[in-house]
C-alpha cells in the first residue's frame, strides 16, 4: 500500500471547516481559517456552521461559502433524521478533498465521513466516537514542558490547554507555525453604522456589560455587575450598555435596575452583526465566560471577566488572560453546569474584579482623546 501524503504536503482544492457552534468556539476557530486561506490561497473554502451564526461569518474574506446547518429543525427523531439526511447529501455534492472537524461530536464526525473527502481531519480529544470517522487524528495533548498544573477536577486527555491552541494543532499539522494567527472577523458597514447611531451622544467611556451565560454556574450575580458598574461610573462616568441574547433579557434587567448612572439596555434587541458592531466600538466589555466575551476579544476590544466554574487557561479571553479573575474556592474551574452551593459567587466579589477593570479604564481614559475610526480594532475588517 502506498504511503499517504503527509498533511503538510497536501494541496487541496476544496476544503470544509466544520465548527457549527457555539459563538465562543467559532471565534476560537478563526485563526485556523486564517491559516487555511494563507496556506491555500487558491482553494475553495467553506464553513459548516449552525444557521444561527451564519450572519456573523457572512462576507468573511477568507471564506468562499457558508454551509448553514439548521440545528433547530434537527430536533426530534423523524424531523431530525430527515434534516440531517438532506444536509449530508448536500455536503456530499460539494466534492471536498479536505474536511476539518473542529467540533468533534458524532454529528459532525458523520458530516465529515459523508462528505467522502479523501482526507478527514479531527482532534484526538473528539467525543462520541467521532474519531472513527477521520482519516487523520491530530494529537492535541499539550507537551509536558508546557502543560499547566492539574486542575481540581481531572480533565479529559488533550483538554489542558486553551481552545485556540488546541484547534491550532490542526493548522500546525497542515504546516502552520507554532503561534496562532491573529483573529480576523468581518463587521458589516451597516452594522457599524447602526451601532454608531446607537452609541451617539452617550457619555464615554462606553462599558458593555454581558450578564448572561448558558450555564447557571457561569452566571456571576446581576447585583455584582450592578455594583461594579456603579463603581465605574463613580470614578470614570460613562455609560453602561447591556448586551445579551433574548433568553438573557431578565438577567440584564435585574442588573440594570441596580445601576444608578446612565445606561442603555440592548439585551435581546440586536442581531448578531449588530452585536458585533456594538462590541467593535465600546471601550471595554465586562462579561461572563460566554459568546460576547470571545466575540469582543476577536474584535480586538479589551475585556474583563469573572471566572467561576470554567478555567481561564482553557477558555479565558485569549491574549487577555490577565484580565480574567478566577474564583479561589476549592472547586474552582470544575466545569460543572449545575451546583446547589455556588460558593464561588460569594467569594468572587466585585472588589476582586475592580483593580483589573480600574486599570483597563485608566488606560482607556488616556486614549479617549485620540479619536478611533469607526469600528477600528486589531480583529476588525469592515465588509460591504
Amino acid at each position: 500500500m502506498a504511503a499517504r501524503t503527509p498533511l503538510s504536503e497536501l494541496l487541496p482544492q476544496r476544503i470544509a471547516l466544520i465548527k457549527p457552534s457555539a459563538l465562543g468556539d467559532i471565534m476560537h476557530s478563526l485563526p485556523v481559517l486564517a491559516w487555511l486561506r494563507r496556506r491555500y490561497p487558491q482553494a475553495h473554502i467553506s464553513w459548516v456552521v449552525n444557521r444561527l451564526y451564519e450572519p456573523l461569518l457572512a462576507g468573511h474574506p477568507d471564506l468562499d461559502a457558508i454551509l448553514p446547518f439548521d440545528r433547530h429543525k434537527a430536533r426530534g427523531f423523524f424531523q431530525g433524521t430527515w434534516t440531517l439526511g438532506r444536509f449530508l447529501k448536500h455536503i456530499r455534492r460539494q466534492h471536498f478533498d479536505l474536511v476539518i472537524d473542529l467540533q468533534g461530536l458524532f454529528r459532525t464526525g458523520l458530516m465529515s465521513f459523508c462528505s467522502r473527502a479523501p482526507r478527514r481531519v479531527g482532534l484526538r480529544s473528539a467525543r462520541e466516537g467521532s474519531r472513527w470517522f477521520y482519516t487523520d487524528v491530530i494529537d492535541d495533548a499539550p507537551s509536558e514542558q508546557h502543560a499547566a498544573p492539574s486542575p481540581p477536577t481531572p480533565l479529559p486527555p488533550g483538554r489542558g490547554e486553551h481552545a485556540v491552541e488546541r484547534y491550532w494543532r490542526v493548522a500546525q499539522a497542515l504546516g502552520a507555525p507554532a503561534e496562532p494567527l491573529p483573529f480576523h472577523l468581518p463587521v458589516s458597514a451597516e452594522a457599524l453604522h447602526w451601532a454608531g447611531a446607537a452609541l451617539a451622544g452617550l457619555a464615554r467611556p462606553w462599558l458593555a456589560v454581558g450578564v448572561g451565560a448558558r450555564w447557571r454556574t457561569k452566571r456571576w450575580p446581576p447585583e455584582h455587575f450592578a455594583t461594579l458598574v456603579n463603581k465605574v461610573q463613580h470614578h470614570y462616568g460613562g455609560t453602561a450598555i447591556f448586551v445579551g441574547a433574548p433568553d438573557e433579557v431578565d438577567l440584564a434587567r435585574q442588573a440594570a435596575r441596580g445601576v444608578r448612572g446612565p445606561m442603555r439596555d440592548y439585551a435581546g434587541q440586536t442581531t448578531l452583526p449588530q452585536l458585533a458592531g456594538l462590541l467593535a466600538q465600546v471601550d471595554v466589555l465586562l462579561a461572563n465566560d460566554t459568546g460576547p466575551l470571545h466575540l469582543a476579544v476577536a474584535l480586538g476590544r479589551p475585556v474583563v471577566a469573572p471566572f467561576t466554574c470554567t478555567q481561564v487557561r482553557r477558555t479565558g479571553p485569549y491574549g487577555q488572560a490577565h484580565r480574567a479573575v478566577q474564583t479561589k474556592v476549592w472547586c474552582a474551574g470544575s466545569l460543572v453546569k449545575q451546583c446547589s452551593r455556588l460558593d464561588c459567587m460569594v467569594e468572587l466579589t466585585p472588589e476582586r474584579l475592580w483593580p483589573v477593570l480600574d486599570e483597563v479604564l485608566a488606560t482607556c481614559l488616556c486614549q479617549l482623546n485620540t479619536p478611533r475610526p469607526l469600528g477600528e480594532g486589531p480583529g476588525v475588517r469592515v465588509s460591504a
